[in-house]
This record gives structure tokens, sequence and C-alpha cells, in this order.
């Protein structure tokens, strides 16, 4: 469980989270116009911290919104908010809004963007559900069409997410057409024949930042790649499927729909592939 410490950063200032205030005219508040990000920690450092700036910078250029920090110089107030709360292993939260403007839906010019960034502790590396493994259901993707930006317009997910509890469930796929789209806050990812299968980079999906290092760590575990997309219908059949997330690395799925996959056993390609996750992460960190 996410557990958000007490020291946050807004808009220039370290603050004590109960003393942090965003107007009610901020348009992130009003129409959900900004982009977030999240980025792991362990042993107090930034994980796959160039994938994660790569795909910021792209978000933001997505939406015509403007960055007022240098990469290092807010890498810098980053790693000083970790400091500030004494976290090891967790996470950082970041979000940029365009501002505090009057009313108008097109988008406000000249005003200084809102940003704000806390960290939370939560088990990465240890997460007991890799052991467990977890349970999805499919629901149909209900969202905009310009997925690849990380907006902070989040109801799709969160009406997805919602519908997966109420079905006693982990993670809920998105689909659309008969076919899955990745999970309400996931990547999905399915084994097949030795074959790994993930849905190809587009505007349909977030590209997640793990995905490019799962794929590398698949061809040295002599696993095919096939970026295609795969129905729900493969799911139920596949040999392994997982997930993948900023603060969840790689964790099974056993079940789809209430359909058991591969007899509700972690698979073994599912096991290697979290491994070198972990191998990498340390390396990353030993410093």
């Amino acid at each position: 469980m996410m557990s958000e410490k007490e020291i946050v950063f807004l808009n220039g200032e370290f603050l004590k989270k109960e003393e942090a205030k965003i107007s009610v005219f901020d348009r992130g508040f009003i129409f959900g116009d900004g982009i977030y990000e999240v980025v792991p920690v362990v042993n107090g450092k930034m994980v796959d911290k160039e994938d994660f700036w790569e795909r910021f910078f792209r978000s933001l250029k997505s939406i015509k919104l403007e960055f007022p920090y240098e990469k290092l110089e807010f890498e810098y107030i980053l790693q000083n908010l970790i400091i500030k709360n004494n976290v090891k292993e967790g996470g950082i939260y970041l979000q940029v809004t365009r501002g505090v403007s009057s009313r108008d839906f097109a988008f406000a010019k000249n005003i200084k963007p809102t940003i704000m960034c806390f960290v939370f502790e939560c088990e990465i590396l240890n997460n007991p559900l890799k052991d467990k493994g977890i349970s999805v259901v499919s629901v149909p993707d209900l969202r905009w069409k310009r997925r690849d930006i990380k907006s902070i317009s989040l109801l799709g997910q969160c009406y997805a997410k919602e519908m997966a509890v109420e079905q006693k469930a982990d993670e809920a796929f998105l689909v659309e057409n008969g076919l899955v789209n990745e999970g309400s806050s996931s990547s999905a990812f399915m084994i097949k024949d030795k074959t790994l299968i993930v849905k190809p980079i587009s505007n349909e999906i977030l590209s997640g930042i793990r995905r490019k290092n799962i794929l590398k760590f698949a061809k040295e575990l002599n696993l095919n790649v096939n970026e295609r997309a795969f129905s729900i219908g493969e799911v139920y059949k596949a040999d392994e499927v997982f997930i993948s997330a900023a603060t969840i690395l790689i964790l099974p799925v056993i079940s789809a729909d209430k359909k058991l996959i591969n007899n509700g056993k972690i698979g073994e390609f599912t096991k290697k592939l979290r491994e070198k996750y972990v191998q990498n992460i340390l390396e990353q960190v030993k410093n």
C-alpha cells in the first residue's frame, strides 16, 4: 500500500503537506489540464531516470505545456525531496498543470504552470503479489484517443479500476474491439509458445517505461518478441500473462475474468523477467 510522506514540493517550495494549497481556479482542478509521472525509488535513488525524463518531456510537448526548470536542476529538487522525507523505497509522484486562469476551454497563455511533487513509500523489490499473482477482469476501454499522453484526466482509468474492485479483482484490462490495450494502471503482456507478445506503441496506449527493459530481458532469455495486438480470448489461453508499472515492476496474472491462466500457476519466464529487472535496478542504485 502507498504511504504518502510529510514534505511535498509545490511551486518552488518544500512544504508540509497540510500547508500546500492550490487555487480552485487551477486548470488542473477545473479541466484536468496537465500531465503527471511516477518515478520508482530504490535505496533512496530514482530508477530508470532517462526513460522517465523522455516520456515526461514528450507529454509536456504534446499538450504545449512549458516547463520552467532544466532537467538536472529539477532532478536535484526531486532528490532533495527524497532525502527530506527519508524515503528508501517507494516512488515520486510529479504533476504539472497549465496553472491558474479564468475558466476558458482554450489553452491559457502567459501563466505560470503549477508544479507539485510528493513522495511515498511502498514495497517494490519484495512486493508480496510477486509470489501470489493477481487477477484481472476485462472492461470496455472508454478513454480518449491520446492515451500516449500521461494526462491527469484519469476518470476512465478510475472507472475501470472500480469495476475490477467490484468484481474482487486486482486490475482491469481495457478492451477495445475485442483487443486488450493495457491495464487501468499498468501495461499488459502475454507469453505463448515462448513468444512475448505486447501491443505496439501508438496513441492507443501509454508507452510503459518498463517496456524497453522487459523486451531486452526477454531476448536474453531466448524468448521471441512479437509486438502485436492480442485479444482477451488469447489472454485466457496464454501460457503466461503479466503486468508492469513503475512501483510494481512485473506482477504475474494468474486469472482473467475468473479463468485460470497456466492452471493458476506463476510461469517460469515471468519469474525470470522480474528477477532480471530487480537485478537491473540494484545495479542502477548500487553506487
